[in-house]
């Protein structure tokens, strides 16, 4: 197929029909008056607007998620916003329930939709904002008279994005938030010149649509927010993710196929499985195990990634060459390092300075002649060498005897304080039951 016959097929399954767009506007409208007869209970002033990518008409047949922002005046304070987001919330969502990002605010169904009805400030300018999301609504009214143009396009392009892994600014995916998606189509001109452009990606790459930054960032990709000088769109995006990108703007522009707007499901691995793929490697895998601490995905996998760079660090210090690493989370969350060494000698190797150099050799001699070493001696070279016992030869001892002494997550260290299981080698496979379709992520990964 030809790269433009594949754009209009998939085109044709990711933009609403006609139905769709009117029950979605249906469902806006019912919604924004809920909410303005609760707002005329209210002793302040406030106003509904539609956000996000449902406002913009950048949104995917099937997706079925409305934002419905109250703005409140900037003089509320926080409480007051708050108290009187939640009471239109629950006003425009009775049966919804409360979660939290910046603000607390009310999610529920609606119409077989999934709503948020989120309160934030009315600020004036966007670098006056108090909280992130007093943000949104600056966007939206920025893509207002520029999108229509590219819409289409914009929504081709979260389709290719969402199918190979790179879609999302949460802190899970780091990758493409929908509004950077939108700039960088707008920025193209269209779905076909981005994929043109990202083939030849050499990052870090730098877009600044009004020409208005006045910050340098050392991200690997800087979209300047055109509503905020100061602010980088693309913050979030990983290094990986803009490489998967490029990588599958290539692919797609080298073989053009609908297969790559369609995201595939890994099969899960079974334990047998997994011990086979470890026999295959003979490597000497380690996971800790513990129950998921609860918090949100956004505070949850960054606390898991800090402990699983402090546990990696640790293997990596004391010789047993990490390989790979990665963590997983569902009811129970795991730290997996797979390193290339499994057992150390008994003995470790210190170097000390040349005797030449007469204060630290001294130094060095004097720490080192009563201890419980080898030397120190003096090796080829005219240095002093002590040959010292090891703490731990294994993973496992070294993981065991330190896992509290390197830096962990907060609510990760409390949940590892509480209860937690170190598996070895093919224990590892025990994981399967939860984790199959990780391991099967981890083990035979794609680009």
């Amino acid at each position: 197929m030809s790269f433009e016959s594949v754009v209009t097929e998939v085109r044709d399954r990711v933009v609403p029909d006609e139905s769709e767009v009117e029950a979605l506007e249906s469902a806006v409208e019912a919604l924004a008056e809920r909410a303005s007869g609760a707002i005329d209970s209210l002793p302040v002033a406030a106003e509904t607007k539609l956000v996000g990518s449902t406002a913009r008409g950048t949104w995917l047949a099937g997706d079925r998620d409305i934002d419905l922002f109250v703005l409140f005046s900037p003089e509320l304070g926080r409480d007051e916003l708050e108290r009187y987001g939640l009471e239109v919330g629950h006003a425009v969502l009775p049966n919804g329930h409360e979660e939290f990002a910046e603000h607390p605010y009310v999610k529920g169904e609606f119409r077989g939709f999934d709503v948020d009805c989120v309160p934030c400030y009315a600020v004036e300018d966007a670098a006056e904002i108090r909280s992130a999301v007093d943000r949104t609504p600056f966007h939206t009214a920025y893509l207002a008279d520029r999108i229509d143009p590219v819409a289409d396009d914009v929504r081709v392009a979260k389709a290719f994005l969402s199918a190979i892994g790179t879609y999302g600014s949460d802190l899970r995916t780091k990758g493409f938030s929908g509004f950077l998606t939108e700039l960088l189509v707008l920025e193209y001109g269209g779905f076909r010149a981005f994929i043109d452009a990202a083939v030849d990606w050499t990052p870090p790459l730098r877009f600044d649509p009004e020409g208005h930054g006045t910050r340098s960032f050392d991200d690997p990709l800087v979209m300047i927010d055109p509503t905020d000088p100061e602010r980088n769109v693309a913050a979030v995006c990983s290094a990986r993710n803009v490489a998967r990108t490029i990588h599958y703007a290539r692919d797609l522009s080298a073989d053009p196929r609908v297969e790559l707007f369609e995201a595939s499901t890994r099969n899960p691995l079974s334990a047998d499985e997994v011990e086979a793929a470890l026999d295959d490697r003979a490597t000497a895998p380690i996971a800790v195990r513990f129950a998921t601490p609860s918090i949100v995905d956004d505070q949850l996998y960054p606390q898991l990634e800090k402990s699983l760079a402090g546990i990696e660090g640790a293997l990596e210090r004391a010789g047993f060459a990490p390989m790979r690493s990665s963590c997983f989370a569902a009811d129970d969350a795991v730290l997996l390092v797979e390193c290339a060494v499994g057992e150390l000698p008994a003995i470790a190797r210190h170097d000390g300075p040349p005797v030449s150099v007469r204060e630290h050799a001294e130094g060095f001699y004097r720490a080192y002649r009563d201890g419980d070493t080898t030397g120190p001696f003096i090796d080829e070279n005219g240095r002093y060498i002590v040959e010292r016992t090891r703490d731990a030869r294994t993973p496992e001892e070294l993981v065991r005897s330190t896992l509290f002494d390197v830096s962990l997550g907060p609510h990760v260290e409390s949940a590892l304080e509480a209860d937690h299981e170190v598996l070895v080698g093919k224990e590892v496979a025990a994981l399967a039951a939860q984790f199959g379709t990780e391991l099967a992520e981890y083990f035979y990964p794609k680009p």
